[in-house]
């Protein structure tokens, strides 16, 4: 699963969006993947469901999450989306996040081996959730993905399957 590519087949990154909850916010989030045909409702309602169970375990630094569920409900395929908001939501444990990064895998050997390391390398360039908040176009979201193909963490991973 190749980050570039999802979003392009996908056509899911949403720049400077409004929402008023976290939830608002999540669905914004999954709605590309679900107008792509990548996921149904049913992974949305997967999210919530997990969240309410188990708490945002998905905000995996200040200022941005990566809201998923359990690999292969609702998944009809492996997909990446990207939404940034004009105003920080707040989570239930009070952690306020303006950028998130939906994945929906198919099976969790994909979530763990090649998804999170191509999250960490893009969150790990320096001021990486100011700059995606200040994107304006696709393209420029797109121009920090490439950017953070040189990640070490992505060393031996091969992204074009």
């Amino acid at each position: 699963m190749n980050l570039t590519r999802a979003f392009k087949e996908n056509d899911s990154i949403r720049l400077g969006l409004h929402a008023e909850t976290w939830q608002e916010a999540v669905e914004l989030s999954v709605q590309p993947l679900i107008d792509s045909g990548a996921v149904t409702r049913e992974y949305y309602e997967a999210i919530l469901e997990s969240t309410e169970e188990y708490g945002p375990y998905y905000i995996l630094m200040p200022g941005m999450a990566m809201p998923h569920a359990k690999a292969g409900v609702g998944v009809n395929r492996d997909s990446f989306s990207l939404i940034t908001l004009d105003e920080p939501v707040a989570f239930s444990d009070g952690k306020e996040v303006s950028v998130l990064v939906t994945l929906a895998a198919t099976s969790a050997d994909i979530h763990t081996s090649v998804a999170i390391p191509q999250i960490v390398a893009l969150f790990e360039l320096e001021n990486s959730i100011a700059r995606l908040v200040e994107c304006k176009t696709p393209e420029e979201v797109l121009a920090m993905v490439e950017e953070s193909k040189n990640s070490p963490y992505l060393a031996g991973l091969d992204l074009e399957g």
